[in-house]
């Protein structure tokens, strides 16, 4: 009778290694995502993957303006009077990261994992916004070298 035990309870664990040694296969073929930037309006958040990413490596110039076009942009609804509120994972903020709005620089670089921007800025014709829609772009690098874009579309909600 022991030894019936001891052959189910080996099979089991058997078993069990083998489906954890596929699984961590199935994963290993899997893509490594990209690093998450957020955009919060008072209670709402948004956050997506970049739209052109090279795993940490530097993109191509050629690459960029394909790139600052993101037709698949996550929105936001945003009240001119409110504060947005723009968060990037670390590996982001260590190589430094600028807000562009319409593909415009809107602020200065920073290393910080988190700016807050008034949000009348996306809608005031002074900062290059027109109608009732803005792109914000975070851009990963700097003038000599770009590592990723996040593109997010800022709706206006007066």
């Amino acid at each position: 009778m022991t030894s019936q035990r001891f052959v189910a309870r080996h099979r089991r664990a058997v078993a069990a290694v083998g489906a954890v040694g596929a699984g961590l296969l199935v994963l290993s073929a899997c893509d490594k995502p990209t690093p998450l930037a957020t955009v919060t309006v008072d209670r709402n958040s948004v956050n997506s993957e970049a739209s052109c990413y090279n795993d940490g490596d530097p993109l191509k110039p050629t690459a960029l303006q394909g790139c600052l076009k993101d037709k698949d942009a996550k929105s936001i609804k945003v009240d001119p009077d409110a504060t947005v509120r723009f968060g990037v994972d670390p590996e982001i903020a260590d190589k430094g990261w600028t807000l562009l709005m319409n593909g415009q620089p809107l602020t200065d670089s920073s290393k910080k994992t988190y700016r807050t921007v008034p949000g009348s800025v996306f809608f005031n014709q002074q900062y290059g916004a027109s109608g009732s829609a803005t792109t914000v772009t975070i851009l990963s690098g700097g003038n000599s070298k770009a590592y990723g874009l996040w593109s997010f579309k800022l709706e206006k909600d007066s």
